[in-house]
């Protein structure tokens, strides 16, 4: 388990400065705020699921110090419903940590420039 400092804010956990990340599985993965333990979300890996590749924004690369030689981690936010499936996944917003400094921070991304990333996708839609 690692800890990470929040660079920027994490929507709707904007007073969460310190988390902790845990891999449940190569999906699913928790972050939790170490000074908060009701503050738990799950995240999921995008790698695992689809083609997913965008221009980090200038000012997410900056606060976490990220470069060209930079390892870097992306993760996006789950919503858990029941059954599993009906689960659905913010692609429009990632989470990105540069594993070098153990910094995280949430992009926001621009919907026009990302027209195949939604907000509330389905995990059932990528299920084959």
């Amino acid at each position: 388990m690692q800890k990470y400092d929040v660079k920027g804010s994490i929507l709707g956990f904007e007073d969460t400065l310190k988390v902790e990340i845990s891999e449940i599985d190569e999906l699913f993965s928790t972050i939790k705020d170490t000074d908060n333990e009701d503050i738990v979300f799950t995240i999921i890996n995008p790698y695992a699921l689809r083609e997913y590749s965008f221009d980090l924004p200038s000012d997410i690369k900056v606060i976490l110090g990220i470069n060209e030689k930079s390892n870097v981690s992306v993760y996006n936010v789950v919503v858990i419903q029941k059954p599993l499936e009906n689960s659905t996944i913010n692609f429009l917003a990632p989470i990105v940590v540069n594993n070098d400094n153990n910094k995280i921070a949430q992009a926001v991304l621009d919907a026009k420039r990302h027209p195949d990333f939604g907000m509330t996708e389905s995990i059932k839609s990528f299920k084959e």
